[in-house]
Protein backbone atom coordinates (compact mmCIF):
# COMPACT_ATOMS: atom_id res chain seq x y z
CA UNK A 1 0.00 0.00 0.00
CA UNK A 2 2.63 2.54 0.62
CA UNK A 3 4.03 4.44 3.81
CA UNK A 4 2.48 7.93 5.17
CA UNK A 5 4.67 10.75 4.21
CA UNK A 6 7.55 11.56 6.49
CA UNK A 7 5.96 14.91 7.86
CA UNK A 8 2.54 12.96 8.28
CA UNK A 9 4.82 9.95 10.07
CA UNK A 10 6.61 12.75 12.41
CA UNK A 11 3.49 14.40 13.44
CA UNK A 12 1.66 10.70 14.35
CA UNK A 13 4.85 10.21 16.47
CA UNK A 14 4.55 12.86 18.56
CA UNK A 15 1.58 12.30 20.53
CA UNK A 16 1.04 10.04 23.86
CA UNK A 17 -0.94 7.46 22.46
CA UNK A 18 -2.22 6.03 19.63
CA UNK A 19 -6.19 5.33 19.98
CA UNK A 20 -8.55 2.98 18.09
CA UNK A 21 -12.29 3.55 18.41
CA UNK A 22 -15.05 1.24 17.29
CA UNK A 23 -18.66 1.27 17.50
CA UNK A 24 -21.38 -1.04 17.13
CA UNK A 25 -23.32 -2.13 14.08
CA UNK A 26 -23.16 -5.68 14.06
CA UNK A 27 -22.59 -7.55 10.35
CA UNK A 28 -21.39 -4.14 9.16
CA UNK A 29 -18.23 -4.92 11.52
CA UNK A 30 -16.55 -6.28 8.71
CA UNK A 31 -15.43 -2.89 7.46
CA UNK A 32 -13.74 -2.10 10.33
CA UNK A 33 -11.96 -5.12 10.38
CA UNK A 34 -10.72 -3.66 6.72
CA UNK A 35 -9.94 -0.66 7.69
CA UNK A 36 -7.61 -1.87 10.43
CA UNK A 37 -6.29 -3.84 8.18
CA UNK A 38 -5.20 -1.04 5.55
CA UNK A 39 -3.84 1.34 8.51
CA UNK A 40 -1.93 -1.08 10.16
CA UNK A 41 0.08 -1.84 7.21
CA UNK A 42 1.16 1.67 7.42
CA UNK A 43 2.32 1.87 10.79
CA UNK A 44 -0.55 2.12 13.00
CA UNK A 45 -0.45 0.38 16.13
CA UNK A 46 -2.84 1.15 18.81
CA UNK A 47 -2.00 1.04 22.87
CA UNK A 48 -5.91 1.54 23.41
CA UNK A 49 -8.44 -0.29 21.72
CA UNK A 50 -12.50 0.69 22.99
CA UNK A 51 -15.37 -0.82 21.25
CA UNK A 52 -18.89 -1.03 21.53
CA UNK A 53 -20.85 -4.12 20.68
CA UNK A 54 -19.60 -5.47 17.05
CA UNK A 55 -16.79 -3.30 17.62
CA UNK A 56 -16.07 -4.93 21.24
CA UNK A 57 -15.27 -8.37 19.53
CA UNK A 58 -13.08 -6.86 16.96
CA UNK A 59 -11.43 -4.64 19.63
CA UNK A 60 -10.78 -8.20 22.11
CA UNK A 61 -9.57 -9.64 18.79
CA UNK A 62 -7.35 -6.89 18.17
CA UNK A 63 -5.70 -6.14 21.93
CA UNK A 64 -5.89 -9.67 22.27
CA UNK A 65 -3.40 -11.09 19.84
CA UNK A 66 0.16 -9.73 18.80
CA UNK A 67 0.99 -6.71 16.15
CA UNK A 68 1.72 -9.87 13.59
CA UNK A 69 -1.37 -12.03 14.36
CA UNK A 70 -4.16 -9.27 14.48
CA UNK A 71 -5.00 -9.08 10.80
CA UNK A 72 -5.02 -13.50 11.14
CA UNK A 73 -7.47 -13.22 13.51
CA UNK A 74 -9.81 -10.78 12.34
CA UNK A 75 -9.95 -12.72 9.07
CA UNK A 76 -10.87 -16.14 10.91
CA UNK A 77 -13.68 -14.79 12.80
CA UNK A 78 -15.89 -13.35 9.76
CA UNK A 79 -14.84 -15.88 7.26
CA UNK A 80 -16.46 -18.04 10.10
CA UNK A 81 -19.30 -15.89 11.20
CA UNK A 82 -20.20 -15.54 7.23
CA UNK A 83 -19.64 -19.58 6.74
CA UNK A 84 -23.43 -20.17 6.47
CA UNK A 85 -23.29 -17.89 3.06
CA UNK A 86 -20.59 -18.68 1.18
CA UNK A 87 -21.77 -18.06 -2.44
CA UNK A 88 -19.70 -15.12 -4.37
CA UNK A 89 -22.93 -14.08 -7.19
CA UNK A 90 -20.85 -13.89 -10.32
CA UNK A 91 -21.23 -9.91 -11.81
CA UNK A 92 -23.55 -11.39 -14.42
CA UNK A 93 -26.06 -11.84 -11.22
CA UNK A 94 -25.80 -8.70 -9.61
CA UNK A 95 -29.34 -7.35 -10.49
CA UNK A 96 -30.24 -10.50 -8.50
CA UNK A 97 -27.66 -9.32 -5.19
CA UNK A 98 -30.61 -7.83 -3.09
CA UNK A 99 -32.39 -11.22 -3.40
CA UNK A 100 -29.13 -13.12 -2.49
CA UNK A 101 -28.47 -10.62 0.35
CA UNK A 102 -32.19 -11.13 1.99
CA UNK A 103 -31.99 -15.06 1.50
CA UNK A 104 -28.82 -14.63 3.58
CA UNK A 105 -30.22 -12.58 6.16
CA UNK A 106 -33.02 -15.25 6.54
CA UNK A 107 -30.67 -17.92 7.25
CA UNK A 108 -29.76 -15.60 10.14
CA UNK A 109 -32.63 -15.58 11.40
CA UNK A 110 -33.51 -19.25 11.58
CA UNK A 111 -29.87 -20.90 11.66
CA UNK A 112 -27.86 -18.23 13.82
CA UNK A 113 -24.48 -17.10 12.68
CA UNK A 114 -21.44 -19.87 13.05
CA UNK A 115 -19.46 -19.24 15.83
CA UNK A 116 -21.38 -16.18 17.15
CA UNK A 117 -25.05 -17.43 18.44
CA UNK A 118 -27.78 -20.28 17.52
CA UNK A 119 -31.56 -20.41 18.43
CA UNK A 120 -32.86 -21.19 21.36
CA UNK A 121 -34.43 -24.73 21.38
CA UNK A 122 -37.13 -24.88 22.34
CA UNK A 123 -38.17 -21.31 21.63
CA UNK A 124 -38.22 -18.62 24.66
CA UNK A 125 -42.50 -18.64 24.14
CA UNK A 126 -42.18 -22.33 25.34
CA UNK A 127 -39.83 -21.81 27.88
CA UNK A 128 -40.74 -22.03 31.64
CA UNK A 129 -41.13 -18.48 32.98
CA UNK A 130 -38.27 -17.55 35.64
CA UNK A 131 -35.90 -19.69 32.87
CA UNK A 132 -33.22 -17.53 31.78
CA UNK A 133 -33.43 -18.82 28.17
CA UNK A 134 -36.89 -16.72 28.31
CA UNK A 135 -35.04 -13.68 27.76
CA UNK A 136 -33.63 -14.11 24.33
CA UNK A 137 -34.04 -15.40 20.87
CA UNK A 138 -30.69 -16.68 20.47
CA UNK A 139 -27.82 -18.07 22.64
CA UNK A 140 -24.62 -17.01 22.58
CA UNK A 141 -22.48 -19.41 24.10
CA UNK A 142 -21.03 -20.06 20.11
CA UNK A 143 -19.36 -16.21 20.52
CA UNK A 144 -17.88 -17.45 23.89
CA UNK A 145 -16.16 -20.47 22.68
CA UNK A 146 -14.72 -18.76 19.75
CA UNK A 147 -13.48 -15.54 21.97
CA UNK A 148 -11.45 -18.24 24.24
CA UNK A 149 -10.12 -19.93 21.18
CA UNK A 150 -9.36 -16.52 18.70
CA UNK A 151 -8.05 -14.21 22.10
CA UNK A 152 -5.19 -14.29 24.20
CA UNK A 153 -7.33 -12.69 27.60
CA UNK A 154 -3.64 -13.33 29.62
CA UNK A 155 -2.29 -10.89 27.05
CA UNK A 156 -5.56 -8.61 27.39
CA UNK A 157 -5.02 -8.50 31.11
CA UNK A 158 -1.16 -8.29 30.77
CA UNK A 159 -2.15 -4.73 30.19
CA UNK A 160 0.46 -4.09 26.71
CA UNK A 161 -2.95 -2.58 25.16
CA UNK A 162 -5.57 -0.90 27.05
CA UNK A 163 -9.09 -2.12 26.31
CA UNK A 164 -12.43 -0.98 27.28
CA UNK A 165 -15.44 -2.47 26.23
CA UNK A 166 -18.95 -0.96 26.61
CA UNK A 167 -21.84 -1.96 28.08
CA UNK A 168 -25.48 -1.35 29.79
CA UNK A 169 -26.61 -2.17 33.60
CA UNK A 170 -29.80 -4.06 32.58
CA UNK A 171 -31.14 -3.08 36.14
CA UNK A 172 -29.82 0.69 36.67
CA UNK A 173 -29.88 1.24 33.28
CA UNK A 174 -26.26 3.06 33.79
CA UNK A 175 -23.98 2.74 30.91
CA UNK A 176 -20.33 1.11 32.36
CA UNK A 177 -17.05 0.61 30.60
CA UNK A 178 -14.98 -2.99 31.45
CA UNK A 179 -11.73 -1.94 31.31
CA UNK A 180 -8.50 -4.08 31.86
CA UNK A 181 -6.50 -1.20 33.25
CA UNK A 182 -9.33 -1.51 35.97
CA UNK A 183 -10.85 -5.28 35.82
CA UNK A 184 -9.62 -8.13 34.80
CA UNK A 185 -11.29 -8.91 31.26
CA UNK A 186 -12.86 -12.43 30.42
CA UNK A 187 -15.38 -13.34 27.39
CA UNK A 188 -18.19 -12.45 29.40
CA UNK A 189 -17.24 -8.97 29.51
CA UNK A 190 -16.85 -8.85 25.54
CA UNK A 191 -20.19 -10.88 25.12
CA UNK A 192 -22.00 -8.42 27.46
CA UNK A 193 -20.88 -5.53 25.34
CA UNK A 194 -22.60 -7.04 22.30
CA UNK A 195 -25.87 -8.83 24.25
CA UNK A 196 -27.88 -6.59 22.33
CA UNK A 197 -31.96 -7.63 23.76
CA UNK A 198 -34.03 -9.01 22.63
CA UNK A 199 -31.79 -11.29 20.25
CA UNK A 200 -29.30 -12.03 22.85
CA UNK A 201 -29.38 -12.60 26.51
CA UNK A 202 -28.04 -10.56 29.38
CA UNK A 203 -24.50 -11.33 30.83
CA UNK A 204 -24.25 -11.75 34.25
CA UNK A 205 -20.56 -10.26 35.99
CA UNK A 206 -20.14 -9.63 39.76
CA UNK A 207 -23.95 -10.32 40.53
CA UNK A 208 -24.91 -7.70 37.91
CA UNK A 209 -26.69 -8.11 34.58
CA UNK A 210 -25.58 -5.98 30.98
CA UNK A 211 -26.61 -5.58 27.80
CA UNK A 212 -25.20 -4.31 24.77
CA UNK A 213 -23.63 -0.67 25.20
CA UNK A 214 -24.93 0.68 21.98
CA UNK A 215 -28.37 0.90 23.44
CA UNK A 216 -27.20 3.77 25.46
CA UNK A 217 -24.06 5.29 23.35
CA UNK A 218 -23.42 3.30 20.17
CA UNK A 219 -19.63 4.49 20.38
CA UNK A 220 -16.77 4.73 22.92
CA UNK A 221 -15.44 8.34 21.91
CA UNK A 222 -16.76 10.22 24.93
CA UNK A 223 -15.57 7.74 27.42
CA UNK A 224 -11.75 7.85 25.72
CA UNK A 225 -11.91 11.64 25.41
CA UNK A 226 -13.21 11.92 29.70
CA UNK A 227 -10.50 9.02 30.50
CA UNK A 228 -7.41 10.48 28.80
CA UNK A 229 -7.55 14.20 28.09
CA UNK A 230 -4.62 14.44 30.29
CA UNK A 231 -2.69 13.26 27.31
CA UNK A 232 -2.00 13.90 23.66
CA UNK A 233 -3.30 11.55 21.28
CA UNK A 234 -4.16 10.28 18.03
CA UNK A 235 -7.73 8.65 17.53
CA UNK A 236 -9.14 6.52 14.68
CA UNK A 237 -12.46 6.40 14.95
CA UNK A 238 -14.33 4.28 12.59
CA UNK A 239 -17.68 4.35 12.17
CA UNK A 240 -20.35 1.47 11.01
CA UNK A 241 -23.73 3.85 10.79
CA UNK A 242 -23.30 7.21 8.44
CA UNK A 243 -25.84 10.13 9.86
CA UNK A 244 -26.00 11.71 6.33
CA UNK A 245 -27.98 10.16 4.00
CA UNK A 246 -30.13 10.38 1.04
CA UNK A 247 -34.01 10.39 1.40
CA UNK A 248 -35.68 7.33 1.71
CA UNK A 249 -38.17 6.19 -1.67
CA UNK A 250 -39.77 3.06 -0.37
CA UNK A 251 -40.73 1.64 3.00
CA UNK A 252 -37.15 -0.62 3.29
CA UNK A 253 -34.85 2.51 2.98
CA UNK A 254 -37.67 4.04 5.98
CA UNK A 255 -36.35 1.30 8.08
CA UNK A 256 -32.56 1.41 7.22
CA UNK A 257 -32.38 5.18 7.15
CA UNK A 258 -34.23 5.22 11.09
CA UNK A 259 -31.43 2.78 11.83
CA UNK A 260 -28.77 4.83 10.43
CA UNK A 261 -29.70 7.88 12.17
CA UNK A 262 -30.34 6.03 15.41
CA UNK A 263 -26.97 4.33 15.82
CA UNK A 264 -25.08 7.26 14.50
CA UNK A 265 -26.61 9.94 16.32
CA UNK A 266 -24.27 9.18 19.34
CA UNK A 267 -21.19 10.22 17.41
CA UNK A 268 -23.34 13.35 16.59
CA UNK A 269 -23.99 14.15 20.19
CA UNK A 270 -20.33 12.78 21.34
CA UNK A 271 -18.58 15.76 19.41
CA UNK A 272 -21.27 18.56 20.11
CA UNK A 273 -20.46 17.50 23.85
CA UNK A 274 -16.45 17.75 23.43
CA UNK A 275 -16.93 21.06 21.66
CA UNK A 276 -19.03 22.45 24.55
CA UNK A 277 -16.78 20.56 27.42
CA UNK A 278 -13.60 22.15 25.62
CA UNK A 279 -15.22 25.52 25.41
CA UNK A 280 -15.86 25.68 28.79
CA UNK A 281 -12.25 24.16 29.66
CA UNK A 282 -10.49 26.87 27.80
CA UNK A 283 -12.57 29.63 29.79
CA UNK A 284 -11.94 27.79 32.82
CA UNK A 285 -8.18 28.35 31.91
CA UNK A 286 -8.40 32.23 30.98
CA UNK A 287 -10.31 33.09 34.19
CA UNK A 288 -7.07 31.06 36.06
CA UNK A 289 -4.91 33.07 34.26
CA UNK A 290 -6.43 36.27 35.58
CA UNK A 291 -6.15 35.51 39.06
CA UNK A 292 -3.61 37.11 41.20
CA UNK A 293 -0.41 35.29 42.17
CA UNK A 294 -1.04 34.59 45.46
CA UNK A 295 -3.52 32.44 44.52
CA UNK A 296 -1.90 30.78 42.53
CA UNK A 297 -1.26 28.03 44.91
CA UNK A 298 -4.53 27.49 46.39
CA UNK A 299 -5.55 23.71 46.58
CA UNK A 300 -8.85 24.84 44.64
CA UNK A 301 -7.48 26.39 42.20
CA UNK A 302 -4.19 23.89 41.39
CA UNK A 303 -7.47 21.38 41.41
CA UNK A 304 -9.35 23.49 38.95
CA UNK A 305 -5.70 24.52 36.95
CA UNK A 306 -5.15 20.55 36.55
CA UNK A 307 -8.61 20.35 34.44
CA UNK A 308 -8.35 23.79 32.79
CA UNK A 309 -5.96 22.04 30.07
CA UNK A 310 -5.88 18.98 27.61
CA UNK A 311 -3.24 17.56 25.79
CA UNK A 312 -4.17 18.02 21.84
CA UNK A 313 -6.27 15.74 19.76
CA UNK A 314 -6.22 14.37 16.12
CA UNK A 315 -9.16 12.60 15.75
CA UNK A 316 -9.08 10.14 12.51
CA UNK A 317 -12.39 9.22 11.16
CA UNK A 318 -14.01 6.77 8.89
CA UNK A 319 -17.23 6.14 8.18
CA UNK A 320 -18.90 2.87 6.84
CA UNK A 321 -21.08 4.34 3.51
CA UNK A 322 -20.81 1.64 1.16
CA UNK A 323 -23.97 0.07 -0.20
CA UNK A 324 -23.93 -3.38 0.30
CA UNK A 325 -27.59 -3.46 -1.07
CA UNK A 326 -28.84 -5.66 2.68
CA UNK A 327 -31.21 -2.51 2.94
CA UNK A 328 -32.66 -1.95 6.49
CA UNK A 329 -31.04 -6.08 7.07
CA UNK A 330 -27.98 -4.78 6.72
CA UNK A 331 -26.79 -5.22 10.28
CA UNK A 332 -27.32 -9.06 10.68
CA UNK A 333 -26.62 -10.10 7.03
CA UNK A 334 -23.32 -12.46 7.02
CA UNK A 335 -23.06 -13.36 3.87
CA UNK A 336 -19.60 -13.82 2.75
CA UNK A 337 -20.21 -11.94 -0.33
CA UNK A 338 -21.50 -8.65 1.85
CA UNK A 339 -18.57 -9.51 4.39
CA UNK A 340 -15.96 -9.29 1.35
CA UNK A 341 -17.55 -6.26 0.25
CA UNK A 342 -17.39 -4.43 3.27
CA UNK A 343 -13.95 -5.62 4.46
CA UNK A 344 -12.59 -4.57 0.57
CA UNK A 345 -14.56 -0.90 1.24
CA UNK A 346 -12.75 -0.73 4.29
CA UNK A 347 -9.09 -1.18 3.22
CA UNK A 348 -10.17 1.03 -0.01
CA UNK A 349 -11.40 4.00 2.13
CA UNK A 350 -7.82 3.81 3.55
CA UNK A 351 -6.17 3.69 0.52
CA UNK A 352 -7.78 6.37 -1.15
CA UNK A 353 -7.49 8.71 2.07
CA UNK A 354 -3.25 7.98 1.08
CA UNK A 355 -3.99 8.98 -2.79
CA UNK A 356 -6.30 12.09 -1.78
CA UNK A 357 -3.30 13.58 0.99
CA UNK A 358 -6.92 13.58 2.65
CA UNK A 359 -5.34 14.76 6.12
CA UNK A 360 -4.82 17.99 4.54
CA UNK A 361 -8.71 18.41 5.15
CA UNK A 362 -9.25 19.69 8.83
CA UNK A 363 -11.34 20.52 10.93
CA UNK A 364 -10.79 22.22 14.41
CA UNK A 365 -13.61 21.60 16.96
CA UNK A 366 -12.54 23.10 19.48
CA UNK A 367 -8.93 24.39 20.85
CA UNK A 368 -6.24 21.47 20.57
CA UNK A 369 -8.84 19.12 18.87
CA UNK A 370 -8.85 18.42 15.25
CA UNK A 371 -10.88 16.21 13.27
CA UNK A 372 -9.76 14.59 9.80
CA UNK A 373 -12.62 12.87 8.16
CA UNK A 374 -10.99 10.31 5.56
CA UNK A 375 -13.85 9.24 4.69
CA UNK A 376 -14.40 9.46 0.66
CA UNK A 377 -17.43 11.22 0.05
CA UNK A 378 -18.84 8.76 -2.16
CA UNK A 379 -18.86 5.36 -1.60
CA UNK A 380 -19.74 1.97 -3.44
Amino acid sequence: MGKLPAQVRENLAKFDSRVLVLQGGGALGAYQAGVFEGVASLGFAPDWVAGISIGAINAALIAGNPPERRVERLREFWNRASSHATFMPPASFDTMRPYFNAWSAAQVVALGVPGFFVPRMPPPVAARPGDPSTLSLYDTQPLKATLEELVDFDLINSKHVRLSLGAVNVRSGATVFFDNTKTTIEPEHVMASGALPPGFPPVGIGGEWYWDGGISSNTPLWYVVDEGYRNSALILQIDLFSGAGALPQNLSQVQERMKDIQYSSKSRFGSARIKEIEDLRGALRRVLDKLPQELHDDPDVQRLAGISTRGAVALVHFTNRHNTRSSDFKDYEFSRATMNDLWGGGLADVRSAIEREAWHNVVELAEGIRIFDLTPLEAS
